[in-house]
């Protein structure tokens, strides 16, 4: 299940992509759009902007925007940025494997074989789902 954190920067990144090439959006305005704590929202977007996903301008007509079109950043982005990997165990992930503690061969492994499917489809479904098609389904 997404976190409220990963939902909640979704929701600033679809507000952002609406916004994209019109200027800068302060946080109390997103805040406001999409109905997130302030503060909490302070913190998600920091995290972004770690991931360089988003960038800000100081000042009064300052405020956030993306860095990349809405047509290249996908909902897999967002979710690795807040809640890691896609696949549902270690030994599957692309960007984050670690071998099953409880695994005798990988290869030969029933569940990781299965599993590696599964990852395909999700990770397949959550690129294909960019802010763009967000905004297009809204």
């Amino acid at each position: 299940m997404m976190s409220k954190r990963c939902k909640y920067a979704l929701k600033a990144m679809v507000r952002l992509a609406r916004n994209y090439n019109q200027g800068f959006l302060s946080t109390a305005i997103i805040a406001q759009d999409e109905n997130i704590s302030k503060k909490f929202l302070e913190q998600i977007l920091l995290e972004l902007k770690r991931a360089k996903l988003v960038n800000s301008k100081q000042g009064t007509a300052g405020g956030y925007y993306l860095l990349k079109s809405p047509d290249e950043v996908s909902l897999a982005d967002i979710y690795r940025i807040f809640e890691g990997p896609i696949a549902l165990t270690p030994c599957i992930s692309l960007n984050f494997y670690e071998a099953c503690d409880d695994c005798v061969d990988e290869a030969t492994c029933y569940l990781r074989n299965e599993l590696i499917i599964v990852r395909e489809k999700t990770r397949k479904s959550m690129m294909e789902a960019t802010l763009t098609s967000f905004i297009k389904n809204s």
